[in-house]
């Protein structure tokens, strides 16, 4: 029988008297590491093993290893990552964190942070809400705005290479998935991969190709001091780390999906959109079906592969299908389609969209745009920051509808959905937003809500940390200038949102 290598190291890591704390330590075992949990500290080591994609069987390849997990994550995650110090063998035989004989295994030694705290529990809990999703959004945008640019290797090429290496490994797996979706998925990929060739190897030299995380998903993602954090990006190829910030954020976004998160992955995408860059990733949106396509058919491999691993593991034989069934899924073709809401402040036209968005269009659901949030972004100020009455002067709202219009058009181009949250008071607002649908030869719904005086003004002001900055004479003023006839469907917004919310249901799907 052959002896573990570092049996030694990880019986004395085991040890609480190896550690400044006394307390005991617990330790979490993956394919590839080990991880030691006492007191406030967590110390991880590589596996001495050696797998068709990564090499940690020497000592100097597990070291090189931690650095450059240590290089990765600490410009992102500071408050979790500490340093990569030495296992040592003392003078007298015995081991040491740090010591000062020579090492026999090197530890990347990080802060610990409470299981609890990782999003795939907060999401198992039910606490994965609105507000968070969109925090989520944005922190993913922040980690994509600081990840290095990557443009030596065509954007198309990365994505051929994994469906090569797809099409390999499925070849041997259609004991454990539906032959008929394998060939589905590869045939539909692969189309939409010629297809949009142009636009992914437009978008490296847009700088929208970069050394991203890698493995972004809900069990790599925690919330420190409240704000989500993504933490142990992919680390033992550089190639796998390097792809289009959307196919990164894919598998975000598939995860969400996978768990039956769909508004929350909708939140998650148009508050990354709103964060990243704007025009160049709503164009880009021509190509997340097949990134989120990709992400599920990755996941039904590794699934299969986990499940064989454990000798035929039904449940997760299973999963592996479900993934599949999605990575299909997101790949079906759906027609563009623009939404506009209109009516005036406090009619629900923000909420009714957010609750339309997810079933609206391509996974993960409808592109949101809204005329508060946009202004704001126009004037570069945050969402919650008040502007003055000049910011709603008549040339900067046309401005905002314009703007409305322009990315609209954009979105719908890219075979995406939109909804176009605006009052639309003017009926050249209106004329605008379905111009942006008829150009694209998208079909195009006008919803106009309406409730009463006095149920407007009480929910204004009862509004707290909205990006509207509408009140109560806002709304009086915009009931002395409503039209007599809109042209919009008419849909009663008097009652609760989920009243509301069947409302304008009925009015898009008659049948």
């Amino acid at each position: 029988m052959t002896r573990d290598p570092q049996a030694e190291v990880i019986a004395f890591l085991k040890d609480a008297a190896s550690h400044v704390s006394d307390e005991a330590v617990e330790v979490i075992e993956t394919h590839a590491a080990h991880v030691f949990l006492t007191g406030d500290e967590a110390l991880k080591i590589k596996r001495a093993v050696r797998y068709d994609y990564l090499d940690y069987s020497t000592l100097a390849k597990r070291h090189a290893a931690l650095e450059r997990e240590l290089e990765l994550n600490t410009p992102t995650a500071p408050g979790i990552y500490r340093d990569v110090v030495a296992i040592t063998r003392e003078p007298d035989g015995s081991l040491a964190i740090a010591g000062a004989g020579p090492p026999v295994e090197w530890v990347l030694r990080m802060a610990r942070f409470p299981t609890e705290n990782e999003l795939a529990h907060v999401a198992a809990r039910g606490a994965l809400d609105l507000p968070l999703a969109e925090a989520l959004g944005r922190s993913v945008a922040r980690y994509h705005g600081m990840a290095e640019i990557r443009g030596d290797k065509a954007g198309s090429v990365l994505i051929g290479q994994i469906l090569d290496e797809l099409e390999r490994e499925f070849s041997g797996m259609e004991d454990a998935l539906s032959g008929e979706d394998i060939r589905a998925f590869l045939a539909g990929a692969r189309r939409i991969l010629h297809r949009e060739t142009a636009l992914l190897d437009a978008r490296t030299g847009a700088a929208r190709v970069r050394r991203c995380h890698g493995d972004l998903h809900l069990r790599n993602i925690v919330l420190l001091g409240g704000v989500p954090t993504p933490f142990d990006a992919l680390e033992f190829d550089e190639e796998l780390g390097t792809c289009d910030v959307l196919y990164d954020l894919a598998f975000l976004l598939m995860d969400l999906r996978h768990r039956g998160l769909d508004e929350a992955a909708n939140a998650v995408m148009n508050a990354w959109l709103r964060a990243a860059e704007p025009e160049t990733d709503l164009a880009g949106l021509s190509v997340l079906p097949l990134f989120i396509g990709v992400r599920a058919a990755i996941s039904a491999m590794v699934a299969v592969q986990t499940a064989r691993a454990r000798g035929g593991d039904a449940a997760v034989l299973a999963d592996a299908r479900r993934y599949l069934a999605d990575a299909c899924a997101a790949l079906a073709p759906r027609a563009p389609r623009l939404i506009a809401i209109g009516g005036l402040s406090g009619t629900g036209k923000t909420t009714l969209a957010r609750a339309l968005a997810p079933g609206i269009g391509p996974a993960p659901g409808a592109v949101l745009l809204r005329s508060d949030t946009e202004r704001k972004a126009m004037l570069d100020v945050g969402d919650d920051t008040p502007l003055p009455h000049t910011a709603y002067r008549a040339e900067i709202s046309a401005q905002v509808y314009d703007r409305i219009a322009r990315r609209a058009h954009i979105a719908l181009s890219a075979g995406h959905a939109v909804i176009a949250d605006a009052v639309y008071l003017n009926a050249g607002e209106r004329e605008a937003i379905e111009k942006a649908a008829r150009d694209c030869g998208a079909a195009f719904t006008g919803l106009w809500l309406a409730a009463g005086a006095e149920t407007l003004v009480s929910r204004v002001e009862a509004r707290r940390g909205d990006a509207s900055d509408a009140d109560a004479a806002v709304v009086r003023m915009q009931l002395d200038r409503l039209p007599d006839r809109v042209g919009w469907v008419h849909v009663d917004a008097s009652g609760t949102p989920d009243e509301t919310k069947d409302h304008a249901l009925a009015a898009l799907d008659p049948g």
